[in-house]
């Protein structure tokens, strides 16, 4: 693609570089010219233009941008994705339903790295998604790419987007409590987590308040009839061989991970329990803010598993915003 300043006579099917002001409208940069456009800028009074040419080769920026999204997405449908039309060199793609974003991110790397002018940007892997959330736009900087880099880009990232959607629909919550009665002042906690829950189309069926004893919880856990189990203690989880990990295994299930290198969101631990998945809340999830827990609990509900090396991977980025309950700094006075 070549620039250059050229006699307005001469301007006709190039694409203007820069904003101008005609006679009575404005023409924004990136236009290609036609007569009537020179015969606007003519009566401002302009007499030469800076444009750029296409040169063989070249690929005009919204058809690059629409092979390019093409090629990220080659079934919207089937990656619950919708790809809008292309618009200065644009095209932005949408989640058509809740669930959270899978996202290739070695071929995004390597589709970014082929030329600085083809573009695209996502949000964070396993993003939470609400239907209509933008999760990637793809941008051609320039007016135009040579055909050879966008067709390399492409093959770098084919089928690297979809959305993956709730894989459960239904969940149960343990309350525990050192004395009768204490699970029922829980409520603002109980909303925030059925709030979460809800943003993946899962329903909280049942609450099931239970004595913070091991054998209690273990109780509570066969007893439970949701897909997917949560566990919210009066008192916040410790270690490996407290009540309610414990409780998990005398249940008969298994702990894959106490701890998470997340703060908020420590105390959190995982499990499972005749294949479903069972997590230990961190207090925190008390509030509706995000935390640790929020990562690990919307994967699962998308089906995505979460192992304790996929945990211990979460600390870089994991110093999340301070609730307002607990400032920094983090230290004794």
């Amino acid at each position: 693609m070549k620039f250059g300043t050229v006699p307005l006579s001469e301007a006709e099917g190039a694409i203007l570089s820069h904003s101008l002001a005609g006679a009575t409208r404005r023409l924004r940069k990136g236009v290609t010219l036609t007569a009537d456009d020179i015969a606007e800028l003519a009566g401002a009074g302009h007499s030469e233009i800076t444009v750029a040419r296409l040169e063989p080769g070249d690929l005009h920026e919204d058809a690059a941008a629409e092979r390019f999204a093409a090629a990220l997405v080659p079934d919207p449908e089937a990656a619950r994705l919708r790809l809008a039309k292309p618009f200065t060199g644009r095209v932005n793609i949408y989640a058509t339903q809740n669930g959270v974003a899978e996202i290739d991110e070695a071929s995004i790397h390597r589709a970014n790295a082929v030329d600085p002018m083809i573009s695209v940007a996502t949000v964070a892997p396993w993003a939470r998604m609400r239907e209509g959330g933008m999760v990637a736009t793809v941008k051609i900087i320039s007016y135009a790419v040579p055909e050879k880099a966008l067709r390399q880009a492409a093959l770098q990232s084919i089928a690297a987007l979809r959305l993956r959607p709730p894989a459960y629909t239904t969940a149960s919550l343990i309350v525990t409590e050192t004395t009768p009665g204490q699970a029922e002042g829980e409520q603002k906690g109980v909303e925030a987590i059925r709030a979460r829950l809800s943003a993946l189309d899962v329903e909280l069926i049942e609450v099931i308040p239970a004595a913070h004893e091991t054998q209690a919880i273990a109780g509570a856990l066969r007893a439970a009839t949701g897909e997917s189990l949560f566990i919210l203690t009066a008192s916040a989880t410790s270690d490996p061989r407290d009540v309610a990990p414990e409780g998990l295994r005398q249940a008969g299930g298994q702990v894959e991970r106490f701890g998470m290198p997340v703060d908020p969101g420590n105390l959190l631990f995982l499990g499972a329990l005749s294949g479903r998945p069972v997590v230990g809340l961190p207090g925190c999830v008390r509030s509706p803010v995000l935390n640790g827990a929020d990562w690990v609990m919307e994967r699962l509900l998308c089906g995505v598993p979460v192992s304790s090396a996929d945990i211990a991977r979460m600390g870089v980025g994991g110093l999340l915003k301070e609730i307002p309950s607990r400032p920094q700094p983090r230290e004794r006075k």
